[in-house]
């Protein structure tokens, strides 16, 4: 097992111990379990791990600590200094000379002459590390008696975020989902116990330097082979408006990597399709198609993450949900609709003036054309939003600022159909 934390002559881990993760939308919490012999306990993260950790969250939990220090060390080719390395020629002849100062690659020749060289002409007779230019981060925690711990600190290297299908047919629909947990960094992990945590959380960097260096672009690939038995995504409960969900087993997150795993089949319930356009109250004329919507409600909680649609097996068009209670309404909509038609027509019904001829209060008659070539009916709905002192849509009580019309209408096969509300503005 690659181990996440490099061992220093304070610091002893147990064979079997293996890193916690808890992850988030856009971050991570790596939990790791430390000892301490003594009054001090030194940890050194790899540079895999510090590029993507996140300024000031690094963490000490239950082991008491007097103060920290946190020093960038030297890279490995400075350990090299003053010892024989080997320089490569263009012509293919090999050299011995002496590495003098591993800053700028300065290096010094049988002659006694000085002069720096690429790293990529260097050879040597030890088996150097994967980033031997990369310094790495060394924390001492001065403590004021040995025990143990847990190190802790938040990473942008490894997130998750959930996906749906959404499966539709004249039968009805169903939807199904899959977790994709990403790993964007150069360091893999072996999990002892994982968390995923769904909503809003807002975290924020400081206190600590930014990395030294920027992560390696994330590969996609599958790995499934390296960790056996896939774990199972079980739901954890509600805590203070995330929601929790825990996998069954251990396993392992490859370097640069993308691990998904089955995650809900939800029930869907109230399933619709439907044509629709959502607007604001004008008084001109206007024309144009409507758009293809969908609704329904889950009998899970959703997670917010893209949805693909597809209809009788062929996608029909991608979009994203946001986070959703479970019972909630979802409704989205992919695009035009070129089968379905509108005009809109407003005609003033009536006008009221103050003693200065200012308009204080107009009814109006706002009428919906539709035409529609589909071979089928279709439902139409419109939400158009009025604004005002106080507004009044047809019978209904007034409302203050602002009111919604919503007009529902089924248009036939092919067919022609129109409707109308009355609008009443009273701005006095």
């Amino acid at each position: 097992m690659k181990r996440l934390l490099a061992l220093a002559t304070a610091l002893t881990l147990g064979g079997a111990m293996a890193t916690d993760i808890r992850i988030y939308p856009s971050f991570t919490e790596v939990r790791e379990n430390v000892t301490s012999t003594g009054n001090t306990l030194t940890v050194a993260l790899p540079q895999e791990a510090w590029s993507g950790v996140i300024g000031g969250s690094l963490d000490l939990e239950g082991l008491a600590f007097n103060s920290a220090l946190q020093k960038l060390e030297a890279n490995w080719l400075t350990s090299l200094e003053g010892k024989t390395v080997y320089l490569k020629h263009d012509d293919g002849k090999v050299e011995p000379v002496t590495l003098v100062r591993a800053k700028d690659l300065l290096v010094k020749d049988a002659s006694g002459k000085y002069f720096s060289v690429q790293y990529s002409q260097l050879q040597f007779d030890v088996l150097p590390p994967a980033n031997p230019l990369s310094p790495s981060q060394t924390l001492v925690f001065n403590l004021p008696k040995a025990g143990s711990g847990i190190l802790s600190y938040l990473t942008r290297s490894v997130t998750w975020q959930p996906r749906y299908t959404l499966k539709a047919s004249d039968a009805g629909a169903q939807m199904s989902a899959l977790a994709d947990i990403r790993n964007g960094s150069d360091l893999p992990y072996d999990v002892k116990n994982t968390e995923l945590y769904a909503g809003d959380v807002n975290v924020q960097g400081g206190g600590y330097p930014m990395p030294v260096a920027a992560p390696a672009p994330m590969m996609m690939r599958s790995e499934a082979a390296d960790y056996g038995a896939a774990p199972k995504i079980q739901s954890g409960g509600e805590l203070r408006g995330l929601y929790k969900y825990t996998l069954s087993q251990a396993f392992t997150l490859p370097a640069n990597s993308v691990v998904t795993l089955p995650f809900l089949t939800p029930k869907l319930t109230n399933f619709e399709r439907y044509v629709g356009l959502e607007t604001y109250f004008n008084t001109g004329t206007q024309e144009g198609t409507l758009n293809r919507y969908y609704r329904f409600t889950a009998d899970d909680r959703l997670p917010a993450g893209p949805v693909t649609v597809r209809e009788d097996g062929r996608i029909v068009g991608q979009t994203n949900i946001d986070d959703t209670r479970k019972g909630g309404k979802v409704q989205f909509t992919l695009g035009d609709d070129p089968d379905v038609q509108y005009t809109r027509t407003v005609q003033t019904v009536n006008q009221v003036k103050d003693s200065k001829g200012n308009v204080t209060k107009s009814t109006y008659k706002v009428t919906y054309a539709f035409e529609s070539s589909k071979t089928r009916a279709v439902r139409a709905e419109i939400k158009e939003t009025v604004g005002g002192r106080k507004v009044f849509i047809d019978n209904a009580q007034p409302v203050q600022n602002q009111g919604i019309a919503n007009l529902k209408v089924d248009i036939p096969a092919n067919g022609k159909v129109s409707q109308s509300f009355t609008v009443v503005v009273d701005n006095s």
